[in-house]
């Protein structure tokens, strides 16, 4: 363990260095970022799952530029170049860009103008040029013609000396540091159609002919720019003022007014543009991309986080409806536990318009299942059909529900899907997904990949490794605050569950099969490959409803089960009577009960569970219900308010379902009265809101929505100016905001 980057992560995050050690030694042990969030927080000093999950992320970055400095330290050395003050400056760096620069001069090269030049003896006289002493640099190069050498003019042996000090100022790190800077804080990124191409690329019309601040362009407007770079419509160019940037260069270089001046700064100017330009604005490039992905996997994960903490109708029995037109309405029924045990087709839309059959198959299902609620696909037909079952006259105590459609497709046609229902179609599986929704979003919606889902950004223009990582990060915190039953969990919401993984999931659910429910935690160490660090991490957050041992429906941990039945006895009573008995939890003095491993965080939390044991973090369920006779744009009028569900949220505003196939985007202008610069902190994913029209397009499909108390009054005084963003702090990035920005879905 290199502990030098303690003090640097230390500084990044504004924690302790032996709060960044201990985490680091967890996560080398293999400990889950949950797990170390959840128990151990005597070791972590309290950190939490944002702060431990960047301690892991930032120590693999360094790791990773270890890496690449011994590889460095080894090629210069087996080059016969490294010296010691070398060495130094090369172990001092903390950045991947400073090394590469510093090692760009010993770096292989592949045939350039510089070497050409090199191999025809002309590096004396470069040398002569870029020292810039007085003389006739003619005469200088009068004495380099050399015929057999391939030099036979004075003009040639100055431009050979030339290329040469092109590359040197190209591979100066110090000229690398500024220009990059300078790209990173004045750059200017201009985006053009091509000629001939307006009609095809008419959605990047904004496009067209664009320029803006690199340091300041949202990352949405730039990850679409790059989009219609991609797809070949749009040209895209970075650069600073030219100018400036080459006299940055002659600071450096130019030390008067001799011949060989003259020569040095051709030189600069053609390094500047065949060299520099092209690398550094390929650097900002991958600067603004990085900077852009890790703002929409932001977003995404944010968007995730709410979405799968939905609140849940819970354990009851559901009959859902997939909506369709000519090819009739899926329906299936649910029992408590979400197993499917009856399903049809009904016709009640058009063109068939069988509503007397199809009203007495819904009502003879809700009759014969006990149904509780009805869950209708918020797709094609999702309105007309709501329409229809609440003309039905049902029992008022069962509630009707739409539900996002969003993947439900894809999981119909998964491997997921098949193994569970082989000798169904697509239709049925699709339907059963829209019925386990409403029973519980989290444990359905981890069957699918969380780009379906439809609450992304650019989500397919980002770094995929990156998306993953962080929108695993999030399912893997989602599944683990709320528990996992051990006895009716899928495989692959059990994969989700900290130290389990794919592998045991499926060992586990074989187990379940084969030998039937689990009866205790302690049973799963039968399970195959469950070894003691895999029931370690695991077992805290895992249910089993029916054991003997109370706390094992709980979030308390094996190894405090000793702790729990001291507090016990030392109160008069076994561990049930214990539970959720106020008055003697009340008597319970956590300092009696502190050992070296378990100390007041962790008591703290053991009381607090025995308060209530099992607890759902996520809100309690509410109906919710689109305004009736508006389910198509057509019947939208400016003016019109209506409620209305956040499907979506990005930075430059939020998208809501108000029931007409078309979610609006509320703009972030119009997201408050008040000014909000994060759209992720004034709402959330499934949040119930009431929203006025004030635009609709019905060519585009656009519609054009306002939360503002009075969204038609102009704003009087004009936006106050945000602070320019630090761009130096890159390409690491700014850990404290990054942080911030992490923490808010989690205070959500």
């Amino acid at each position: 363990m290199n502990e030098t980057y303690f003090p640097l992560i230390a500084t990044e995050l504004s924690v302790q260095q032996t709060q960044i050690k201990s985490a680091i030694e967890l996560l080398d042990g293999g400990a889950t970022v949950p797990f170390i969030s959840r128990y151990r927080k005597e070791a972590t000093g309290s950190l939490d799952e944002v702060q431990i999950a960047a301690i892991r992320d930032r120590i693999e970055q360094l790791r990773d530029l270890d890496k690449r400095r011994d590889a460095i330290l080894k090629s210069i050395e087996e080059q016969g170049k490294l010296t010691d003050t070398l060495k130094s400056k090369i172990l001092a760096v903390k950045t991947m860009s400073e090394l590469e620069d510093i090692y760009l001069p010993y770096k292989p090269k592949r045939k350039t103008k510089a070497t050409i030049a090199r191999a025809k003896g002309l590096e004396p006289l470069a040398l002569k040029i870029i020292a810039q002493n007085v003389g006739d640099v003619e005469e200088w190069a009068l004495a380099c013609i050399n015929d057999e050498k391939g030099v036979s003019s004075v003009e040639e042996a100055l431009q050979g000396a030339r290329d040469i000090v092109a590359e040197m100022v190209n591979e100066d790190a110090d000229v690398r540091k500024r220009l990059r800077n300078l790209f990173l804080k004045k750059g200017v990124i201009v985006s053009k159609v091509f000629s001939g191409k307006e009609e095809e690329a008419a959605k990047y019309r904004d496009y067209f002919e664009w320029s803006e601040s690199l340091a300041k362009v949202p990352s949405h407007r730039l990850l679409a720019m790059r989009r219609g770079e991609a797809e070949g419509f749009l040209s895209l160019d970075i650069k600073p003022d030219e100018e400036e940037a080459i006299e940055i260069i002659n600071r450096i270089y130019l030390k008067g007014n001799t011949q060989s001046s003259n020569q040095v700064a051709i030189a600069i100017k053609d390094a500047y543009k065949r060299l520099l330009k092209p690398s550094m604005e390929t650097e900002a490039r991958v600067h603004s991309k990085l900077a852009a992905d890790e703002k929409a996997i932001q977003v995404f994960a944010e968007n995730l986080h709410q979405l799968l903490l939905s609140a849940p109708l819970g354990q009851k029995p559901v009959l859902a409806i997939d909506p369709g037109f000519r090819t009739g309405c899926k329906v299936v029924c649910l029992d408590a536990q979400g197993q499917l045990v009856d399903h049809d087709t009904i016709y009640p839309n058009a063109p068939q318009n069988q509503t007397k059959a199809a009203g007495q198959i819904i009502k003879t299902y809700c009759k014969k299942h006990k149904i509780e609620a009805i869950a209708i696909g918020n797709g094609t037909a999702g309105r007309e059909t709501e329409a229809f079952v609440n003309g039905l006259e049902l029992d008022s105590s069962i509630i009707v529900v739409m539900v996002s459609e969003s993947g439900a497709s894809i999981y119909s046609a998964s491997e997921v899907a098949r193994k569970e229902f082989p000798d169904k179609d697509v239709t049925v599986r699709g339907s059963v997904s829209i019925g386990r929704r409403l029973m519980d979003p989290l444990a359905e919606l981890v069957k699918l990949d969380p780009k379906s889902i439809g609450v992304g950004q650019y989500q397919h223009d980002v770094d995929q490794n990156l998306l993953k990582k962080g929108l695993d990060d999030v399912v893997m915190s989602c599944v683990n605050s709320v528990g996992v039953e051990l006895n009716t969990a899928s495989g692959e919401l059990l994969s989700f569950v900290s130290g389990v993984g794919p592998q045991l999931a499926t060992n586990i659910v074989n187990y379940r099969n084969e030998h039937g429910a689990f009866t205790s935690r302690s049973t799963l160490k039968k399970v195959a490959r469950f070894g003691d660090k895999a029931y370690e991490q695991a077992a805290g957050f895992l249910r089993v409803r029916e054991s003997k041992n109370p706390l094992d429906r709980s979030a308390v941990h094996p190894e405090a089960y000793p702790i729990v039945k001291k507090m016990a006895s030392d109160t008069g009573c076994n561990v049930e009577e214990l539970i959720m008995n106020k008055t003697k939890l009340q008597s319970i003095n956590l300092e009696n009960y502190k050992t070296e491993t378990i100390g007041l965080p962790t008591l703290r939390d053991i009381l607090s569970e025995l308060n209530k044991p099992g607890l759902d973090p996520r809100e309690s369920f509410e109906t919710f219900s689109f305004a009736e006779g508006v389910e198509s744009m057509g019947d939208l009028k400016l003016g019109m308010t209506l409620p209305g569900i956040i499907t979506n949220i990005t930075n430059f505003g939020a998208f809501v379902d108000i029931g007409v196939h078309q979610d609006g985007l509320v703009h972030v202008s119009h997201l408050s009265d008040k000014f909000v610069s994060n759209p992720a902190e004034e709402v959330s994913v499934q949040q119930k809101v009431q929203v006025t029209v004030i635009e609709v397009d019905l060519d585009r499909k656009r519609i054009a929505l306002s939360m503002k108390s009075d969204p038609f009054k102009k704003r009087e005084k004009p936006l106050k100016k945000r602070a320019k963003p630090d761009v130096e702090k890159r390409p690491e990035g700014d850990m404290q905001e990054k942080l911030a920005m992490l923490k808010g879905r989690f205070a959500k």
